[in-house]
This record gives structure tokens, sequence and C-alpha cells, in this order.
């Protein structure tokens, strides 16, 4: 697993082997995003250590969506730690187990990484402590905004750190190659909506589910992959560019 700077001292990027995780830090209280699959817990502990912070210091896990490569170490990683998880309530019943994960509305050219995607071993049932809905803000990140995001998935959410110009996006856009919709979607429409209404948000970096960060003319780049037209004149955006890695 690689561990990636985004943001110096505040955060950080999981690269596992499908998809990826972030690390937020408010001082050293912790906030993973996404949790990876079902065997990334001890490697996501390492790299915490790796960055002379403590694990039990993680005090709640976000799960963006309810597909496997993004809640599979969640509950193994909470229960270590003493940590709560969140979901929004549409996957909530998912990532329990409760129900199945809906099927996706693939495009032929997808069809082939969806079989890969599912060569990921599946989740096990995991608890979610705490169902979150659009417009709470969750205390952390100066206050990040849960913003439901449909069409990846039912209860797809992003979260919106306004105070520090950072989206997450979870599954609902990537940045493989080039920013874009994501894939597997549930709902193309509904997806394409929320991607218009995530650009609309104007932030200066932003993290994918899949892909690297977008750090540098965020919100331009954002707005022309969802085609949502420009914001007033005089936003000066702030970038950052990813710095080192270190290999888990």
């Amino acid at each position: 697993m690689d561990l990636i700077e985004v943001l110096p001292r505040r955060l950080h990027m999981f690269r596992f082997r499908i998809g990826q995780g972030y690390l937020w830090r408010d001082g050293a209280d912790l906030t993973p995003i996404d949790a990876g699959d079902i065997g990334a817990a001890s490697a996501i502990e390492d790299a915490v250590r790796g960055l002379g912070l403590d694990p039990a210091r993680i005090g709640r896990i976000v799960l963006t969506h309810g597909h496997r490569d993004h809640y599979g170490a969640a509950q193994e990683l909470a229960d270590r730690h003493g940590a709560e998880i969140l979901a929004h309530p549409l996957d909530a019943p998912v990532i329990r187990g409760e129900l199945p994960v809906p099927e996706p509305d693939l495009l032929d050219w997808e069809r082939p990484l969806y079989e890969h995607g599912l060569t990921v071993p599946e989740a096990p049932p995991t608890r979610v402590d705490r169902e979150v809905a659009d417009g709470e803000v969750l205390p952390f990140g100066g206050g990040a905004r849960v913003v439901h995001a449909p069409g990846h998935t039912p209860g797809s959410i992003a979260l919106h750190l306004p105070r520090h110009g950072v989206l997450f996006t979870g599954g609902c856009v990537a940045g493989v190659e080039e920013v874009m919709l994501g894939v597997f979607n549930v709902d193309r429409a509904r997806a394409q909506e929320t991607f218009r209404r995530l650009a609309a948000l104007e932030a200066r970096t932003v993290c994918f589910g899949h892909g690297d960060p977008l750090t540098e003319d965020a919100a331009a780049v954002m707005r022309a992959a969802a085609g949502v037209s420009a914001a007033p004149a005089g936003a000066i955006p702030t970038t950052h560019r990813p710095q080192g890695h270190h290999r888990c």
C-alpha cells in the first residue's frame, strides 16, 4: 500500500491495490475516509505509525459508499481502536450485510473493469454506528459537511471541508488519466447530476475514490469535466501538489 501526502500535515492518501482512501489529521486526532478492502487494516495502522501518529487516535471512519473496496477493513480497524463507523442511511443496510449490493448499469467498456473489481475479496457485514444525512456537519477538518451524492450507489456521500477547500468525492467522480464520471453507477443520470453539484462547490483540492487527487486548478478542471459554468470572477484558487510517498 502506498501512502501519499496530499496536504502537508493535514491529508494523506492510502493507495490500495484497487481504489484508495484518505487520512485527515486534526493534530493527533485522525479520521479515515474509506478503509480499503478486508485486508487493509494492518497496512493502515502501519502507515499511521509511519507518520509518527497513534492509530488509537482514530475516532471515526467515514464510509463514502457500500462497495467492498471502500469498507472491507472498516470494522476491524474500528474495533481495534474504538472508532465509530459512519455512512448514509441508504447504503448502511448494504454495509451491514442486510441488503445486497445494488447492480450497476454497466456500459460495455466498463464490464472488464467491473470483473477486475470483483477480484477484491467480499467485505464482511460491517456495523454502521451512525447514519449521516445530507447537510450534516461532522466534527473534523473545521466542519466536514456531508453531501448526499446519489448515482454511484443510492447512499453515496461526498465530504466537503470548506475551511480547507477540500472535497472527497467517493466513487461519484474519478481521476484516472482524466477527471470523469465514476464507473459502475446504479443510476448514471443521477450520478451526472451529482457530478455537477460537486463541481459547483469550487473545491481547491479534490480527492477521488479512484485516481490521483486533483490539486492544481481543481475548481476549473472539475467544472470543465462536469459541464458546469465558471464561478464569478475574482476567486483565486489555492493549489497543492501531492508530495512524497511511502510504501507500506
